[in-house]
């Protein structure tokens, strides 16, 4: 059995929070929080960093889910070109936070002459990515910190996974210690709530667990998060 862990706001570290209405509908009765100080919109309830990354690993990229498929290859190569044209990456290491199948990794490498590596819990997507001449470690970002493998990156990306771990304040620090000094931190994510949905809210959330989706940011909680985290914000691409 799974254990729980209350956590406070990630970006104020009050715990004064309301249910957002009418959520356990659609999240199998589990709930999601506002914070009622900033307006951040979080899980409460979480498990360990390993306990989501399994069910990431086994149940959701196991089953169901593959970036393989045209429109995140099309996201993929939206980034790299923004990286690429912001601040270029030709000859940088990047260092890839949940690498997912290597899709990305595999555009800026080829196309993008980058030295590139992959952090990634899922057994089966870091033998893809070896396969296709791709280094990574197999764990979390937590043990990787831990590891004897540790090495530092002129970049850092964290593509639509900021939003799936345990805790975001960790997940930033964790990249700012892979940095390089005057070194890139780029965030992707695809979970903002504050603007007009672009998929019904069936589709918007799931059946998941709760916990391995703890976050929804908007442009001012993601920037407000990075701040607290010690990062200036340089680039925005909306």
């Amino acid at each position: 059995m799974a254990n729980y862990k209350e956590y406070k706001c990630d970006l104020c570290s009050t715990n004064d929070a309301v249910e957002v209405p009418y959520i356990r509908l659609y999240t199998n009765n589990e709930l999601v929080h506002i914070c009622k100080n900033c307006g951040f919109i979080y899980v409460i309830k979480r498990r360990t960093a390993e306990e989501i990354a399994k069910s990431w690993s086994q149940d959701i990229f196991g089953n169901f889910y593959s970036a393989k498929i045209p429109a995140v290859k099309a996201r993929h190569t939206y980034v790299a070109d923004f990286l690429d044209t912001k601040i270029g990456l030709k000859n940088k290491k990047l260092i890839d936070i949940g690498g997912g199948e290597g899709q990305f990794l595999e555009i800026v490498k080829e196309q993008y002459n980058a030295s590139v590596f992959a952090i990634e819990p899922s057994h089966k997507n870091c033998e893809l990515m070896r396969n296709n001449g791709i280094k990574c470690f197999n764990g979390t970002i937590e043990g990787y910190l831990n590891s004897n493998e540790k090495k530092l990156a002129d970049i850092v990306t964290i593509m639509w996974t900021l939003e799936n771990c345990v805790s975001c304040r960790d997940m930033l620090g964790a990249a700012w210690e892979l940095l390089n000094v005057n070194g890139f931190l780029l965030i992707a994510t695809g979970s903002r709530i504050l603007v007009p949905f672009k998929k019904a809210m069936h589709d918007y959330f799931s059946s998941n667990p709760a916990d391995t989706h703890c976050f929804r940011f908007s442009y001012n909680t993601l920037v407000g998060i990075l701040a607290e985290s010690s990062f200036e914000k340089k680039y925005v691409n909306r």
